[in-house]
């Protein structure tokens, strides 16, 4: 099994690990980052809907922020340049800048 394969089942298995215990991801319910993932989604994602960006106002930013560059969200069908951009969509004040 070549090393991008064995990194993508690791990533899997560790949020799925961590999605079971915590049911929470960076202070989001597993239900609002669902709910965020259409918009986070090429090639014509539609805007953010009003539970992704109520999740995304109590989220930990910085948190979210240490995913830009993971692998994690490539594997889900997830750019991480447009799930960076929902913060700015939803129009929330005070985001981090990843």
């Amino acid at each position: 099994m070549d090393p991008y394969h064995k990194l993508a089942i690791f990533t899997f298995f560790f949020v799925i690990l961590r999605v079971s215990n915590a049911q929470m991801i960076c202070n989001m319910s597993v239900a609002s980052l669902m709910a965020c993932k259409p918009s986070a989604v090429p090639p014509n994602p539609p805007p953010p809907s009003a539970t992704c960006c109520s999740a995304l106002s109590h989220a930990n930013m910085p948190c979210l922020c240490s995913y830009k560059n993971s692998k994690i969200l490539p594997s889900l069908g997830i750019d991480p340049n447009l799930a960076m951009q929902l913060p700015q969509k939803c129009k929330l004040p005070n985001t981090a800048k990843c």
